[in-house]
C-alpha cells in the first residue's frame, strides 16, 4: 500500500502486526497492518481490503484509516490481562504494556487497535507518541507551521501544485468563483457596494493591528465617524473592539456588532455617539435597535455542556439501554432547544430590519462569540448571496475568521483550553435546519456542511487555526524568523486556505457539494461601479416546495414581551416608535403569520419553522459513524440521487437544444457533456438508473470500523433497520431469533 506524506510531515513512530477492530462482537473482520504516528495524523496501513464496505469518499490529504491529530479527543490504553486502562495525557508515563488502544475522535468516531501480536515495547512507544503529538503545548507545533515552513524552503513541493496562501486576496471555490477573504481594503469596499451601503466606509485605523489585536486590519464604520474619534472611543470597549458593520439591507437598515463598553462613566456618551452615527447612515434616519445577546441566548458554557451530552447520546450509550427513552434523552441534552433559540432570535431581528426598517446592533461582552453566530444567521435568512457556495464561504471569512472568533480556543486544538465550545458547529447545524426546510434555496448540500465541519479539525489550514488574524501574523512571523524564512513584504506566513477544496478533493468529488434542488439565480455583482443588489423576484414558487404551512403562531414569538434594551436609543429617540409593547409583539406576530401564509420566494427572505417537530437532529453529521443507525439504500441521499439524475437530464436537454439551435459540430457537445454539475449523472435521456448499491444514510461516509457502540447484539432497532447485517451474517441473526 502506498503511504504518502505531505510536505513537512515526518513519521514519528510505528508498530507492525497491529489489528484494527472492525466489529464489536467478532474479530473475523479485523484488518492486519502497521500503525503509524506522524506529526500530522495517525495512519493504519494495510493490504487487506476493507470488509463489508461498498464505498469510500477519498480525501487527498488522508488515507482511508487516517485520523488527523487535531481530530483526536481522547486516547485510552488498555491491558486485558492486568485489567488496567489509562487515559493518556501529554508527557505521561505508561506503566503497563498496552494490549489495546482506543481513540475517541472529535467527530464522534471511535477507532480501536489491538496489539496481541505486536512487540509490547513498540506498541507502548506508538501510544505515547500519539498522546504526545496530538496534545501539543504550543501553537507553532501544529502541523500547518511545519508544512508552510517546508513549502517556503522548497516551493516545488506544493501539494497538488497549489500555492499555500492561494495568492492572498481571494480563493477559488468549487464553482470556480473567488471567495473574498476580507484581508484587504478592496474586499470590504466591494461588499459595501454589493449591499448598497452608501453611508458607510472602509476604515484603516487598525492597519498593522495598531489599535486592536483582535479586530481585522480593515473594517467598515459609519461615514460620519472620523478616524480620530474611533481611536479615542476604542479605549472604552472591551478588547478595544470598536463597532463592526456586517451587512446592509436594501431598505438602508444596517447590521452592526458591538462589544460592551467597559468605561462606565463614558458608557452613555459613547453609546449615544455611535448610535447617532448609525442612525445618520440610514437613509430614513431610522432608530437603532440593540439586542443584548448575553441576556437572550445560551452562553458558551451551556452550549458546550449540551454538546457533551449529545456526544454521550450518539456515541457512548448502548442503543438497547437508551432506545425507549431516546427522544427524551435527546431533549435533555438541550442541543435542539439551543438551536431553536438562535434561529428564533435571529428571525426576530430579521423582522426588525425587514419590517421596522431599523438598524440592529448585536451587543455582546467581547463581541466575538454569540454575535458571530447571530450575525451570520440573520444574513443567511435575508440575503440569497450567502446561500450560494462562494457567498457562504465569504460570510464565514467575514463574520468568523476576520471578526476574531477564537477557533484555537473554541475548537481546543491544543487540548488544554477550558474555553472549548462548539459554536461553529452550532452555526452549521442552524444552517442545516434552514437547508432542510428550504432545500431549493441553497446552492450547497448537507455533505458540504459536514465536510466543512470536518475541515476545521485538519491542522493544515490556517482558516480555522487561530484566535484572530493578528495571531496568525504574530506567530507565523516568529516561526519564520526561527526557521530563517525571508518574508519580504508579506505580513506573516501564508497558510493553505480551507476554501481551496482542490487540496482535499478531486473535481469529481467536489460535485457532491452541489445541491441538485437549488433554484439558482445569477449572483449579485458590481459592474463598472454600478451596484446590482438582490431584489425580491416576482416569481412565486409552489408552496409545496416547503411543505404545508405550519401552525400560524409557529413558535416564533417570544413569550417575554419584546421590550427594547434598557440603554437602547429607542427609548430616547422617538417615543412613538414603540408605543405599546403589545402592539409591537402583535405586529411581529402578524409579520410572521403573513410571511408563512404566502409562497416562499427562494431569492428573498427565508424564515425558520420552529415548532417541536420541525427542528431536527442532523443525522448525517452525528450518526454517520454509528453502524446500527445506518439505513442501507435509505436516507435523504436516495432522493438526492434521483433529483441529481433529473437535474442532469434537464442540463443535457438544454445542451442538446443549444447545439441544435447553433447547429454546431458534435465534438463541441462531447466536451460539454463532461461538464455536468452533478455527482450522479444520467447516462442517457431514457435512463432509469437504479440507485447505486453503496448508497446509505451515512453516504458519503462509512461507519465500517468505527465502533460507536458497545454491542449491537439483539438491539431491536438494528434488526429493524437491517443495520446489523453489515456486521453479522443473516444466519447469525436467524439463530439469535
Amino acid at each position: 500500500v502506498l503511504f504518502s506524506l505531505s510536505p513537512g510531515e515526518i513519521v514519528v513512530n510505528e508498530v507492525n502486526f497491529v489489528r484494527k477492530c472492525i466489529a464489536t462482537d467478532t474479530s473475523q473482520y479485523d484488518l492486519w497492518g502497521k500503525l503509524v504516528c506522524t506529526n500530522f495524523k495517525i495512519s493504519f496501513i494495510t493490504d487487506d481490503p476493507m470488509p463489508l464496505q461498498k464505498f469510500h469518499y477519498k480525501n487527498l490529504l488522508l488515507g482511508e484509516h487516517d485520523v488527523p491529530l487535531t481530530c483526536i479527543e481522547q486516547i485510552v490504553t488498555v491491558n486485558d490481562t492486568k485489567r488496567k486502562q489509562k487515559v493518556l495525557g501529554p508527557n505521561q508515563k505508561l506503566k503497563f504494556n498496552p494490549t489495546e488502544l482506543i481513540i475517541y475522535c472529535k467527530d464522534f468516531r471511535i477507532v480501536r487497535f489491538r496489539f496481541d501480536e505486536a512487540g509490547p515495547e513498540s506498541a507502548k512507544k506508538v501510544c505515547l507518541a500519539i498522546a504526545h503529538y496530538s496534545q501539543p503545548t504550543d501553537l507553532q507545533l501544529l502541523f500547518a507551521f511545519e508544512y508552510v515552513g517546508e513549502i517556503y524552503h522548497n516551493p516545488a513541493k506544493k501539494v497538488n501544485g497549489i500555492d499555500p496562501g492561494g495568492g492572498g486576496g481571494s480563493i477559488g471555490s468549487a464553482s470556480g468563483q473567488q471567495t473574498p477573504l476580507f484581508e484587504t481594503y478592496s474586499d470590504w469596499d466591494r461588499e459595501i457596494k454589493r449591499t448598497g451601503a452608501s453611508e458607510w466606509r472602509v476604515c484603516s485605523v487598525n492597519e498593522g493591528y495598531m489599535i486592536s489585536t483582535c479586530l481585522p486590519e480593515y473594517f467598515v464604520v459609519p461615514s460620519s465617524l472620523a478616524d480620530q474619534d474611533l481611536k479615542l472611543y476604542s479605549y472604552s470597549f472591551i478588547g478595544r473592539r470598536m463597532p463592526l458593520w456586517s451587512w446592509n439591507h436594501p431598505n438602508g437598515s444596517a447590521l452592526v456588532r458591538m462589544a460592551n463598553i467597559k468605561d462606565v462613566l463614558q458608557q452613555r456618551r459613547i453609546d449615544q455617539r455611535i448610535c447617532n452615527a448609525i442612525t445618520r447612515s440610514h437613509p430614513l434616519r431610522s432608530d437603532v435597535y440593540k439586542s443584548d445577546l448575553d441576556k437572550c441566548l445560551p452562553n458558551i458554557q451551556e452550549i458546550q455542556a449540551a454538546h457533551i451530552k449529545l456526544k454521550q447520546l450518539c456515541v457512548n450509550e448502548p442503543f438497547e439501554e437508551t432506545e425507549e427513552k431516546w427522544l427524551s434523552s435527546l431533549e435533555n441534552t438541550r442541543w435542539l432547544e439551543y438551536i431553536r433559540s438562535f434561529l428564533k432570535h435571529s428571525a426576530e431581528l430579521v423582522y426588525m430590519m425587514e419590517c421596522k426598517h431599523v438598524s440592529v446592533v448585536l451587543q455582546e461582552e467581547e463581541g466575538r462569540d454569540l454575535s458571530c453566530l447571530a450575525a451570520s444567521l440573520i444574513q443567511v435568512m435575508l440575503d440569497p448571496y450567502f446561500r450560494t457556495i462562494v457567498g457562504f464561504q465569504s460570510l464565514i471569512q467575514k463574520e468568523w475568521v476576520m471578526a476574531g472568533y477564537q477557533f484555537l480556543d473554541r475548537c481546543n486544538h491544543l487540548k488544554r483550553s477550558d474555553k472549548e465550545s462548539p459554536l461553529f458547529l452550532m452555526f452549521l447545524d442552524c444552517v442545516w435546519q434552514l437547508l432542510e426546510q428550504y432545500p431549493a434555496a441553497f446552492e450547497f448540500s448537507e455533505m458540504y456542511l459536514t465536510i466543512l465541519y470536518d475541515s476545521a479539525r485538519i491542522s493544515l489550514f490556517g482558516t480555522f487555526l487561530f484566535n484572530c488574524p493578528h495571531q496568525r501574523v504574530k506567530e507565523s512571523t516568529e516561526f519564520a524568523i526561527s526557521k530563517n524564512i525571508q518574508l519580504g513584504d508579506e505580513k506573516g506566513l501564508k497558510f493553505p486556505c480551507v476554501w481551496d477544496w482542490s487540496l482535499q478533493f478531486t473535481s469529481r468529488d467536489r460535485l457532491l457539494f452541489h445541491n441538485p434542488l437549488y433554484i439558482g439565480k445569477s449572483a449579485p455583482c458590481v459592474q463598472n461601479g454600478a451596484v446590482k443588489t438582490f431584489k425580491r423576484s416576482k416569481k412565486n414558487y409552489s408552496s409545496t416546495l416547503r411543505g404545508v404551512p405550519p401552525a400560524l403562531k409557529n413558535g416564533i414569538i417570544s413569550e417575554q414581551e419584546f421590550l427594547p434594551r434598557r440603554n437602547s436609543l429607542i427609548l430616547k429617540l422617538k417615543p412613538d416608535f414603540l408605543q405599546q409593547t403589545e402592539s409591537q409583539s402583535n405586529s411581529m406576530e402578524q409579520y410572521f403569520r403573513d410571511w408563512f401564509a404566502k409562497p416562499v420566494d427562494l431569492h428573498g427572505v427565508i424564515l425558520p419553522h420552529l415548532s417541536g417537530t420541525q427542528i431536527k437532529l442532523w443525522k448525517l453529521c452525528y450518526f454517520r459513524w454509528v453502524p446500527e443507525a445506518q439505513i442501507n439504500h435509505g436516507g435523504f441521499i436516495t432522493a438526492f440521487h434521483k433529483v441529481s439524475l433529473l437535474a442532469d437530464e434537464v442540463d443535457m436537454l438544454n445542451r442538446n437544444l443549444r447545439q441544435y439551435k447553433s447547429n454546431s459540430s458534435l465534438q463541441g457537445s462531447c466536451s460539454e457533456l463532461d461538464q455536468s454539475r452533478m455527482y450522479f449523472r444520467a447516462n442517457s435521456l431514457n435512463d432509469t438508473s437504479e440507485a447505486p448499491d453503496f448508497l446509505s444514510s451515512s453516504f458519503p461516509f462509512s461507519p465500517v470500523g468505527n465502533l460507536c457502540r458497545r454491542s449491537i447484539l439483539g438491539t431491536p432497532l438494528s434488526k429493524f433497520l437491517s443495520g446489523a447485517k453489515i456486521w453479522l451474517s443473516t444466519e447469525t441473526l436467524a439463530n439469535e431469533d
